[in-house]
């Protein structure tokens, strides 16, 4: 039944007793009896009470939603609303939901678009870094080498100097271009690439330690970049922001899927708000179906938790 209804029917069922025992045993007299005045105040006093409860009962259904539509977030895709209470009410919960299921679609189909282009976008940067920028430099090298052989005694020292500072600089450009097109990921597999990836932040000063199942349930490539992708960005938040010198990643196998976990023993996020970095994780997680948590670690530091069902991807 509608609110106008419930409101409507209960003021004409308090009009209509009303009405009957004015026509009945209850009268009114000029001046008021004290006794008529009790039955007139009781009566209005119990019509005004049903009306209240008809209209918290009503309107309930309504605060639940604006509730729901503040705390809504397209990245967090959650329980909906229930249908309940009048059907003005309930109309709108359902329309909200509907609604809310269109915007979290239309929002995975926008981010897997732009995640897809960004990754061509990153393979294309890879590839000119190595085949141009790399190139270069190893050209650079072999003209120093050439210049320390012929250069007199004084000036090889310096001409060392320029090399390993350009060796260095190549090393840098390929570790790059490794980060952005994980090749390893291609060529040899999830399991090495999340190893890979452990190895590679080990040797930049965080102590990455890392558990990965050696069979795990058959994932599409775009679950395993995924995957990749989460870890990668996690180890980056612990190297640059957490002050953490330790970091673990666990990959294991689920029932129906696979759970990727990521911590450290940094100082935690706290209550900052999320960077970029954390909602491009939930955006990546939405692609795939997956279901991502942050929250501190078991004993201190952050503690990343992804889990993708078995083929998800869309």
């Amino acid at each position: 039944m509608s609110l106008f209804w419930r409101i409507f029917s209960l003021n004409a069922a308090g009009l209509v007793v009303a009405a009957a025992m004015l026509l009945g045993p209850v009268t009114v007299s000029t001046p008021v009896l004290p006794a008529e005045a009790l039955v007139v105040v009781v009566g209005l006093a119990l019509l005004l009470a049903g009306n209240a409860v008809v209209l918290r009962l009503g309107l309930a259904p309504l605060r639940r939603l604006g509730r729901a539509m503040a705390d809504a977030d397209l990245l967090r895709p959650g329980a909906r609303e229930v249908v309940a209470g009048p059907a003005e009410a309930a109309e709108l919960i359902s329309t909200y939901n509907s609604m809310l299921d269109r915007l979290q679609s239309e929002r995975a189909a926008g981010a897997a678009r732009a995640l897809s282009a960004q990754e061509r976008e990153r393979h294309r940067i890879a590839a000119e870094l190595h085949d141009e920028v790399g190139q270069t430099l190893t050209a650079v090298l072999l003209q120093l080498k050439r210049v320390a052989d012929r250069a007199p005694e004084g000036l090889r020292e310096e001409v060392g100097q320029a090399q390993e500072a350009t060796r260095a600089g190549l090393d840098e450009i390929r570790r790059i271009a490794r980060r952005l097109r994980p090749g390893v990921l291609e060529e040899l597999g999830l399991v090495s690439a999340l190893r890979s990836l452990a190895t590679e932040f080990t040797a930049h000063g965080l102590t990455v330690r890392h558990q990965v199942a050696a069979e795990l349930p058959p994932l599409t490539e775009e679950a395993e970049l995924v995957l990749y992708r989460v870890a990668q960005e996690g180890l980056t938040n612990t190297a640059r922001h957490s002050g953490a010198d330790r970091a673990g990643i666990e990959l294991t196998g689920l029932p129906h899927g696979v759970e990727l976990v990521v911590r450290d023993n940094g100082k935690g996020i706290g209550g900052s708000p999320e960077g970029a970095g954390l909602r491009g994780m939930r955006e990546r997680a939405l692609l795939v179906g997956a279901e991502l948590l942050v929250r501190p670690g078991p004993e201190r530091g952050t503690e990343i938790r992804l889990r993708v069902p078995a083929g998800g991807g869309r």
